[in-house]
């Protein structure tokens, strides 16, 4: 029976008496489980999906060796950190050598000292406790660090809504707008694969950062009411890649990807491409464009059309649908375009419930 409280011991020894004089010298302490060959171990901790704390595995069996075995451990994420003891026979320098070679973190020497297999398996009980906190406290700073990042970037992209002579309802209506249409995209065929469960509330969240770049943009093209000259609007055009620019330069302090960035940076530097081709900076066409800058594309495009910008008044619902409607094929992508006419009572309701103010 395994108690939760207690750590667990997987030994491996195709000899009954070693599994029985090992289990009998430490089950006062710790749970045992026993397998009697390389395989029955293999099939306990990748189909049973027990993980032990400590494993104490034979070299020398008939099936599949101790090497064998460490070597599955160590290719994988589940088993990989496991501490394994070798269980050799006495005076086997060569063999102990090659084992801690190979990833093993000790061995214990047949016949076996009592006191001896007690010591070595308590230290790497500790050592294995000790890693385990330290990896959680590493992990929950590591999640505080994001979230700080990502509150800071989020209020950056409402500083800058402000500046826009908007208030930061673009934001949350964007978000909220992005939300309501990868849900409905997880229905399609075609789009299920693409928006990996794990990743979808980062897509939804860098979404707020569409318009980062903006900041790069002088307040006289920015808020300018009227039509911009061709000189200006390609000074605005430049936001998409000071966006990326931005995103790379926080990415760049972060020893792993984050899908957060990712998207954020996919997102920046190509919502304004066109599925035909026609669209900036880079002249991405169809597929090529991610698709979370597609999503967005039309997202943005609806939000700015239904509200009021200094350059023009706030269009009806139904005309701002139909002029998305109109780019079908040429500036949106089709497959997305086509998901309006069930999305667009959802979008009406967000678009009340957060207004400019």
């Amino acid at each position: 029976m395994i108690h939760e409280t207690r750590d667990v011991i997987l030994i491996v020894d195709d000899i009954e008496i070693n599994r029985m004089i090992l289990a009998e010298i430490l089950k006062d302490d710790y749970d045992i489980v026993e397998a009697g060959s390389g395989t029955e171990a293999l099939s306990i901790l990748f189909e049973d999906e027990l993980s032990p704390t400590v494993v104490l595995l034979d070299i020398m069996m008939p099936d599949i060796d101790g090497f064998q075995v460490l070597e599955k451990m160590k290719n994988s994420d589940s088993t990989k950190h496991i501490p394994v003891l070798f269980i050799t026979a006495a005076n086997s320098d060569e063999t102990e050598s090659l084992g801690l070679k190979s990833g093993a973190a000790d061995y214990v020497a047949k016949p076996f000292n009592h006191d001896v297999v007690r010591a070595r398996v308590d230290n790497h009980i500790k050592l294995a406790r000790y890693r385990n906190k330290l990896e959680q406290l590493v992990a929950k700073k590591a999640a505080e660090v994001t979230r700080t990042y990502e509150q800071t970037l989020e209020i950056l992209a409402t500083i800058i809504e402000y500046r826009n002579l908007e208030s930061g309802a673009h934001i949350r209506r964007t978000t909220l707008l992005t939300e309501i249409m990868v849900m409905k995209m997880l229905e399609m065929d075609k789009f299920r694969p693409l928006l990996l469960d794990e990743n979808i509330i980062s897509l939804i969240k860098a979404s707020a950062l569409h318009d980062i770049g903006k900041i790069g943009i002088s307040d006289r093209i920015l808020l300018k009411p009227g039509k911009l000259t061709p000189e200006e609007f390609d000074i605005i055009k430049t936001h998409t890649t000071i966006s990326s620019q931005i995103i790379d330069s926080i990415s760049a302090t972060l020893p792993d990807e984050d899908m957060y960035l990712k998207y954020a940076k996919e997102i920046g530097h190509f919502h304004h491409e066109r599925w035909d081709g026609g669209g900036y900076p880079n002249g991405l066409k169809g597929d090529n464009i991610p698709l979370s800058a597609r999503i967005i594309s039309i997202v943005d495009v609806y939000d700015a059309l239904v509200n009021p910008r200094c350059y023009k008044a706030a269009y009806p619902y139904d005309v701002s649908l139909d002029i998305i409607r109109q780019g079908k094929g040429t500036q949106f992508d089709p497959d997305i375009v086509d998901l309006l006419p069930e999305v667009g009572a959802l979008f009406k309701d967000i678009e009340e419930s957060y207004q400019d103010h």
